[in-house]
Protein backbone atom coordinates (compact mmCIF):
# COMPACT_ATOMS: atom_id res chain seq x y z
CA UNK A 1 0.00 0.00 0.00
CA UNK A 2 3.18 2.75 0.57
CA UNK A 3 4.15 1.70 -2.46
CA UNK A 4 1.23 2.93 -4.17
CA UNK A 5 1.05 6.06 -2.57
CA UNK A 6 4.44 6.67 -3.56
CA UNK A 7 3.80 6.12 -6.94
CA UNK A 8 0.30 7.55 -6.77
CA UNK A 9 2.24 10.98 -5.57
CA UNK A 10 5.20 11.09 -7.84
CA UNK A 11 3.04 11.12 -10.43
CA UNK A 12 2.58 14.25 -12.19
CA UNK A 13 -1.17 14.96 -11.98
CA UNK A 14 -1.40 14.68 -8.00
CA UNK A 15 1.83 17.49 -7.81
CA UNK A 16 0.11 19.23 -10.75
CA UNK A 17 -3.27 19.17 -8.84
CA UNK A 18 -1.74 20.42 -5.55
CA UNK A 19 0.04 23.49 -7.41
CA UNK A 20 -3.43 24.47 -8.89
CA UNK A 21 -5.51 24.11 -5.09
CA UNK A 22 -2.49 26.31 -3.61
CA UNK A 23 -2.76 28.76 -6.36
CA UNK A 24 -6.40 28.81 -6.56
CA UNK A 25 -6.50 29.76 -2.69
CA UNK A 26 -3.96 32.37 -3.28
CA UNK A 27 -6.17 33.90 -6.09
CA UNK A 28 -9.19 33.63 -4.12
CA UNK A 29 -7.75 35.53 -1.40
CA UNK A 30 -6.84 38.13 -4.68
CA UNK A 31 -9.88 38.47 -5.43
CA UNK A 32 -11.46 38.70 -2.10
CA UNK A 33 -9.43 41.45 -1.25
CA UNK A 34 -10.39 42.74 -4.51
CA UNK A 35 -14.10 42.51 -4.48
CA UNK A 36 -14.15 43.96 -0.78
CA UNK A 37 -11.87 46.56 -0.83
CA UNK A 38 -12.32 47.91 -4.58
CA UNK A 39 -15.27 47.12 -6.18
CA UNK A 40 -17.83 46.45 -3.71
CA UNK A 41 -17.16 50.24 -2.25
CA UNK A 42 -17.41 52.20 -5.57
CA UNK A 43 -20.79 50.37 -6.11
CA UNK A 44 -22.35 50.90 -2.86
CA UNK A 45 -21.80 54.65 -2.93
CA UNK A 46 -23.05 54.56 -6.62
CA UNK A 47 -26.64 52.85 -4.60
CA UNK A 48 -26.55 55.47 -1.94
CA UNK A 49 -23.79 54.93 0.42
CA UNK A 50 -24.83 51.11 0.62
CA UNK A 51 -22.12 49.03 2.92
CA UNK A 52 -23.10 45.57 1.14
CA UNK A 53 -21.10 43.60 4.41
CA UNK A 54 -24.29 45.44 6.71
CA UNK A 55 -27.20 44.45 4.74
CA UNK A 56 -29.18 41.55 6.62
CA UNK A 57 -32.63 40.57 7.42
CA UNK A 58 -33.61 40.25 10.58
CA UNK A 59 -36.22 37.17 10.88
CA UNK A 60 -37.21 37.84 14.22
CA UNK A 61 -38.84 41.21 13.22
CA UNK A 62 -37.18 43.27 15.73
CA UNK A 63 -34.86 46.46 13.61
CA UNK A 64 -30.95 46.32 14.34
CA UNK A 65 -28.90 49.14 13.42
CA UNK A 66 -26.19 47.25 12.55
CA UNK A 67 -25.80 43.20 11.47
CA UNK A 68 -23.62 43.55 14.67
CA UNK A 69 -26.11 44.60 16.96
CA UNK A 70 -28.46 41.53 15.55
CA UNK A 71 -25.57 38.90 16.04
CA UNK A 72 -25.05 40.42 19.40
CA UNK A 73 -28.32 40.28 20.53
CA UNK A 74 -28.36 36.94 19.17
CA UNK A 75 -31.08 37.58 16.34
CA UNK A 76 -31.09 35.13 13.51
CA UNK A 77 -30.00 37.25 10.23
CA UNK A 78 -29.96 36.74 6.40
CA UNK A 79 -26.83 38.22 5.65
CA UNK A 80 -27.86 39.12 1.93
CA UNK A 81 -25.37 41.62 1.41
CA UNK A 82 -22.67 38.91 2.31
CA UNK A 83 -24.21 36.71 -0.58
CA UNK A 84 -24.10 39.63 -3.39
CA UNK A 85 -20.71 40.30 -2.39
CA UNK A 86 -19.46 36.33 -2.88
CA UNK A 87 -21.37 36.11 -6.25
CA UNK A 88 -19.26 38.91 -7.51
CA UNK A 89 -16.14 37.40 -6.35
CA UNK A 90 -17.57 34.03 -8.01
CA UNK A 91 -18.67 36.15 -11.09
CA UNK A 92 -15.18 37.53 -11.39
CA UNK A 93 -13.10 34.07 -10.74
CA UNK A 94 -14.97 32.46 -13.25
CA UNK A 95 -14.61 35.03 -15.75
CA UNK A 96 -10.70 35.20 -15.20
CA UNK A 97 -10.79 31.27 -15.70
CA UNK A 98 -12.50 31.51 -18.65
CA UNK A 99 -10.16 33.67 -19.96
CA UNK A 100 -6.86 32.23 -19.43
CA UNK A 101 -8.78 28.81 -20.60
CA UNK A 102 -9.41 30.49 -24.06
CA UNK A 103 -6.09 31.94 -24.06
CA UNK A 104 -4.73 28.01 -23.93
CA UNK A 105 -6.79 26.76 -26.39
CA UNK A 106 -6.09 29.64 -28.63
CA UNK A 107 -2.04 28.81 -28.15
CA UNK A 108 -3.11 25.27 -28.74
CA UNK A 109 -4.65 25.75 -31.99
CA UNK A 110 -2.29 27.68 -32.92
CA UNK A 111 0.54 25.10 -32.55
CA UNK A 112 -1.93 22.35 -34.20
CA UNK A 113 -2.68 24.83 -37.24
CA UNK A 114 1.48 25.24 -37.81
CA UNK A 115 2.24 22.42 -40.94
CA UNK A 116 4.63 19.82 -39.49
CA UNK A 117 8.11 20.05 -40.66
CA UNK A 118 9.05 18.01 -43.51
CA UNK A 119 11.13 14.72 -42.15
CA UNK A 120 14.99 15.07 -42.56
CA UNK A 121 16.01 12.70 -45.45
CA UNK A 122 17.48 9.54 -44.94
CA UNK A 123 20.93 8.74 -45.78
CA UNK A 124 19.94 6.89 -49.01
CA UNK A 125 18.04 9.67 -50.12
CA UNK A 126 20.82 12.13 -50.06
CA UNK A 127 23.26 9.63 -51.73
CA UNK A 128 20.53 9.55 -54.56
CA UNK A 129 20.25 13.27 -54.63
CA UNK A 130 24.15 13.50 -55.04
CA UNK A 131 24.32 10.56 -57.51
CA UNK A 132 21.76 13.01 -59.82
CA UNK A 133 23.46 15.84 -59.37
CA UNK A 134 27.20 14.49 -60.41
CA UNK A 135 25.05 12.36 -63.75
CA UNK A 136 23.46 16.28 -64.29
CA UNK A 137 27.32 17.66 -64.49
CA UNK A 138 28.43 15.28 -66.94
Amino acid sequence: MWQEFKTFIARGNAVDLAVGVVIGAAFGKIVSALVDGVIMPPIGLLLGKVDFSQLFLSLDGRPYATLAAAQEAGAPTINYGNFITVVIQFVLVAWVIFLLVKAVNSLKRKEAEKPPTPPEPSAEEKLLVEIRDLLKQR
